[in-house]
């Protein structure tokens, strides 16, 4: 990167955007702790209710999980290679770029911003005020006060909106001040987040009132479409439960030996998560049969209060809602490093570079993401997580099949993980995918409108975009 001006003339703001650097300061632990806070949070929390209904199978339940743990592997370990060769922040974007060329990296970039962060930190945002609905009703999604429009296209506006915008507020400011003191938070809301799961996994099966005999009794089905279509669209769930296993190739320029730091993050995040959700999946059904727990959002406090009585299940609810806090401020704190890294590269609009010199850190990126998720909050919670799986999903395939493309190159640098039985990693990843994608165009097909509306948006900006600076180059 460009080192500080020395030369003693007021810089303007696009100057310090172009000086002012961003420093490496995050090790293995800070970066695994990105990872583990990115993917633990609103799909572990709030899917299983829904998948209860889909496929009415606890043996499926359990399935479509590890399914979606050996996809997220496969993801993190080729984002690994790619962020090796590539180490610096952006992720997907730099990634595109270099293989495809300047309008795929732009619509990443584009697609990242409404679909990547902000409307995943409203979702999470949104668990949390259902689980701390627990001890306040009126923070629930279902005590919402207003309801513009029907269905895919209605709006809610209501007490859970109202906690939702406030957390995001106070980690976007947050964010403000410097990502070394953000990490320390995360860490530590990290390592809390952790010991409560497992606490939750361990006294579950060990001192709650459960019965394994809930394995054995399946759930009436809410869906009409055939098992195994419904299947690949419950896979958006789980999707956007693991989503984060990419989370610290983001900020690559930020981290301490890269070539090291990456690797290590991105599969210890995603081994522990993977453990952890199975695990849990496994204490949700232990607690109550299926089909007690269909259509249920706060899944946790639901079992928690089977398991352990109304006292003990309040302290789990306020538990996870902190827990929910971690991945919020995850995800503040790595979606701005998208829009840096484009913009310092004039792939995105040049005030998302401005980097503040005093604290490092691209402010205004970080508070217009804030504000789009704060918007987004009004969003009905399932159609948040559809959207979010489906353009993805899209995405992260692209960026997966690019290592064909790379991988022709001299000097590319190769993973053993991914070298070995290659190209069997990268096509697991990309026939899941597809399979996924296919079906979800089938059954969802209003939300599949929607996220490629996402996509022809971000398409019909970075050429207009391209238009005006030509004019202003001319």
């Amino acid at each position: 990167m460009t080192n500080v001006d020395p030369a003693p003339v007021p810089a303007s703001p696009q100057t310090e955007a172009n000086t002012v650097p961003l420093l490496r300061q995050l090790g293995v632990v800070s970066a695994t702790a990105l990872v583990v806070s990115n993917m633990i949070g609103t799909g572990i929390f709030t899917t299983t209710g829904f998948l209860a209904g889909d496929l009415g199978s606890p043996g499926l339940v359990l399935l479509i999980w590890v399914v979606g743990a050996l996809c997220a592997l496969a993801g993190a370990f080729c984002y690994s290679e790619l962020g090796v060769n590539f180490p610096s922040s952006g992720g997907e974007y730099v990634y595109l770029t270099r293989a495809f060329g300047p309008a795929w990296g732009f619509m990443t970039g584009w697609v990242s911003f409404f679909a990547g962060f902000s409307a995943p930190i409203a979702a999470a945002a949104l668990a949390f005020a259902d689980y701390l609905g627990y001890f306040f009703p009126w923070a629930k999604q279902e005590n919402v006060r207003y309801v513009l429009g029907s269905g895919t296209f209605s709006l809610k506006l209501g007490g859970a909106q109202l906690v939702a915008c406030s957390l995001i507020l106070l980690f976007t400011v947050m964010n403000f001040f410097g990502v070394r003191r953000v990490a320390r938070v995360q860490n530590v809301l990290t390592s809390l987040k952790v010991l409560v799961l497992v606490a939750f996994i361990v006294l579950g099966l060990t001192a709650g009132d459960g019965s394994w005999a809930h394995f054995a009794q399946p759930a009436q089905r809410t869906s009409h479409a055939p098992l195994a279509a419904q299947f690949a669209v419950s896979l958006f769930f789980i999707y956007v439960g693991y989503s984060g296993w990419n989370a610290a190739t983001y900020v690559a320029e930020e981290l301490k030996r890269p070539a090291r730091t990456l690797p290590i993050a991105l599969a210890l995040g995603t081994l522990l998560v993977a453990v952890l959700y199975v695990g849990l999946n496994i204490v949700f059904i232990y607690a109550a049969p299926l089909e007690q727990m269909k259509g249920v959002l706060a899944v946790g406090s639901f079992a928690a209060s089977k398991l352990f009585g109304p006292s003990v299940a309040g302290l789990f609810s306020a538990l996870m809602a902190v827990s929910l806090m971690s991945t919020v401020n995850a995800m503040v704190t790595i979606g701005p490093r998208v829009y840096y890294a484009m913009a310092k590269n004039k792939a995105f609009f040049p005030v998302a570079a401005y980097v503040s010199p005093r604290w490092h850190t691209p402010v205004v990126a970080i508070a217009c993401q804030g504000l789009c998720a704060m918007l987004m909050t009004a969003t009905p919670f399932a159609q948040l997580f559809f959207y979010i799986g489906i353009t993805l999903n899209f995405f992260a395939a692209l960026a997966v099949a690019s290592l064909f493309k790379f991988r022709r190159q001299a000097g590319w640098q190769r993973l053993s993980v991914v070298n070995f039985a290659y190209p069997l990693v990268p096509l697991f990843f990309l026939v899941v995918s597809l399979w996924m994608f296919i079906f979800g165009i089938t059954l969802q097909p209003v939300v599949c409108a929607v996220s490629l509306l996402t996509v022809a948006t971000g398409a019909l900006a970075y050429h207009l975009w391209l238009k005006r600076r030509a004019v202003a180059i001319a």
